[in-house]
């Protein structure tokens, strides 16, 4: 009997190279900011919110019952737009998502508990057939799970550098930026609080050296002279020049340096500044950024249903139409226009719109349009007789 029992390690670490930099250089100053700290940047935020509740707001459509079933009702302890917008920020945020697969004897699914990914381990088997996890659970009855198959968790990667097993998160790259931002901010803080702002300027000739004490006396008592004037003309001798002053200061500057970071944040999660700034290209129209905002959500999508299709074992897409046309009407008018050139018929117009929610299913059949018919006079045989004896005899009179 060996003396030691020594543990075998499931399987072979698959963590960046990074993680050992980071431990040499223990002051983190190459490495990227963490999640909870980078919500508190407001363009960060602000990216991270609408494009998670953009994609949470696409419907999740899958060809299998038991697949829609989950994806309509993922959780017990939440519902399922806040379940999927947690998973989407995740992804945004960390670069991957996580989520554990409970399933009865059978292998349906019942529940997704979402995790975080710092209760999620991933090995690669030593045969390099595939990942098993070391899950550790908030729940004390459940505790730590080890050697967890790839089958039993749901695992979203974005942009991956081995291969597609972990994902990269998009705030590494972000670094250098989120730092200039703090020291700008720190800087306008410190512009604005040591400011001066005065209305004026009142200058007192040939008065000598004059002590503070003297100075700001006077300035007390020409305010109290302009309080007691009740906003009327001011006073002055010879001897004292009082000049208005017009404040240029260079604070503003400080301010529109921000915009350089913001535009770096959203060229980082792939999208237009104007979601952070509201303002973007001037001279790019909205159905232009629309179409390059819906391409962003697209690729987000594609990393998502490829990881359910692969999990699920069914076909999973996700209809983002809901999100970017929440009304409907560019689809009603794309389908008009279809109509319009003879692509489509009034009927199947009619039923693409009902599909979406457009139109609503008992809606009543058209009216067909009531032909107005003009009256015929009719004129009887009997009637014409006496009218062509009548010529016949002004012919013979004739």
């Amino acid at each position: 009997m060996p003396l030691f029992n020594q543990k075998v390690s499931p399987g072979l670490s698959i963590n960046d190279d990074t993680d050992i930099l980071h431990f040499l250089n223990p002051d983190g100053d190459d490495k990227y900011i963490d999640a909870r700290t980078a919500l508190k940047n407001s363009d960060i935020y602000s990216i991270v919110f609408q494009l998670s509740a953009d994609l949470a707001n696409g419907k999740l459509r899958a060809n299998m019952p038991r697949a829609q079933g989950i994806l309509n009702n993922p959780t017990q302890t939440s519902n399922a737009h806040a379940f999927w917008q947690s998973m989407y920020a995740q992804l945004l945020l960390g670069g991957e998502a996580f989520a554990y697969r409970w399933r009865n004897q059978n292998g349906t699914d019942m529940t997704w508990e979402y995790l975080r990914p710092s209760q999620v381990t991933p090995f690669l088997l030593e045969d390099g057939s595939g990942l098993i996890y070391n899950v550790n659970f908030d729940e004390p009855e459940v505790g730590v799970m080890e050697a967890v198959p790839q089958s039993d968790l749901i695992h979203i990667r974005l942009l991956s550098q081995n291969g597609g097993k972990t994902g990269i998160s998009p705030l590494s790259a972000l670094g250098n930026e989120l730092k200039i931002k703090d020291q700008s901010n720190k800087l306008t803080l410190s512009a604005l609080a040591r400011s001066i702002v005065a209305p004026g300027i009142l200058s007192i000739e040939h008065g000598g050296l004059l002590s503070d004490e003297q100075k700001a006396s006077r300035s007390r008592k020409f305010m109290k002279q302009t309080a007691s004037s009740n906003n009327g003309p001011i006073v002055l001798d010879d001897l004292e020049t009082y000049t208005p002053l017009e404040v240029k200061s260079n604070v503003a500057q400080l301010l529109n340096q921000v915009t350089w970071t913001s535009a770096q944040i959203a060229k980082v999660y792939g999208v237009s500044d104007s979601i952070i700034n509201g303002q973007g290209d001037q001279q790019s129209s909205i159905q232009m950024m629309g179409n390059a905002y819906v391409k962003s959500l697209s690729r987000y999508a594609k990393a998502i249903t490829g990881e359910l299709n692969n999990k699920l074992s069914a076909e999973v897409t996700l209809d983002l139409r809901s999100a970017i046309d929440p009304l409907g009407d560019e689809y009603a008018s794309t389908v008009a226009n279809l109509q319009k050139n003879g692509t489509l018929g009034a009927n199947q117009a009619s039923w693409l719109l009902q599909q979406v929610g457009y139109l609503p299913e008992d809606l009543p059949e058209k009216e067909q349009p009531k032909i107005q018919v003009q009256p015929v006079q009719m004129v009887s045989s009997k009637d014409k007789q006496p009218a062509e004896g009548g010529e016949d005899n002004d012919q013979d009179q004739s």
